[in-house]
């Protein structure tokens, strides 16, 4: 199965930023979604910030509005979450996902809905 590659993560201390990339899918400069999710343990995976492929459609969870930016570099295929005023509940395993088809707006932060993930990567944030 097709795996993201994910790069990026690591420690920082409360109100540091870090900032992730993924290499997309071979469709992600054209078309679908791409979406970077995060998982602590005992958790489900929660949605945080989808792009479309055209890079004019940004969508955000209200857990990280206004810190949180996805953007895409089409050319190189990579799509990027940079993350600001980190704090210790953005501790986290972080994952991005890729869909070729266009989701129901509904089911965009759905992780069941998504074909290829990368291999996740962790964020930890200290006080």
């Amino acid at each position: 199965a097709q795996v993201l590659e994910q790069s990026g993560g690591g420690s920082v201390h409360a109100g540091g930023s870090l900032k992730l990339s993924c290499t997309g899918a071979p469709w992600t400069p054209f078309t679908g979604y791409t979406t970077w999710f995060r998982q602590v343990p005992g958790k489900e995976r929660e949605g945080l910030a989808a792009i479309y492929a055209g890079g004019s459609s940004t969508f955000y969870a209200n857990s990280v509005k206004g810190r949180f930016i996805i953007s895409q570099d089409k050319v190189k295929n990579i799509v990027y979450l940079q993350m600001n005023n980190l704090q210790s509940g953005d501790t986290a395993m972080y994952y991005c996902a890729a869909r070729e088809m266009v989701p129901e707006y509904e089911d965009i932060f759905r992780s069941d809905v998504y074909d290829v993930w990368g291999q996740g990567t962790q964020v930890t944030v200290s006080p």
